[in-house]
């Protein structure tokens, strides 16, 4: 399995790919498949049924990964 310098709770900026600019924290690493989940980044809209979590049902908005190649650590 690869290591990277990228870290759980890490500031980053995302370097390509449709949201090149933004910056976020990191939630989630995911080694085996080389991705990263960032808060704030490529985030979709999941459409939900009406249950116990989600009284009304509607959209929420989710985070999917990016590959790591994409992004960049920030200092500070």
């Amino acid at each position: 399995m690869p290591k990277f310098a990228i870290k759980k709770g890490d500031a980053i900026k995302v370097i390509a790919g449709d949201d090149k600019g933004k910056e976020g924290k990191v939630l989630r690493v995911l080694p085996k498949d080389s991705l990263v989940i960032v808060e704030g980044v490529k985030v979709v809209k999941k459409a939900v049924k009406p249950g116990d979590k989600h009284k009304d049902g509607g959209f929420i908005g989710k985070e999917k990964p990016i590959h790591i190649s994409n992004v960049k650590k920030v200092e500070g």
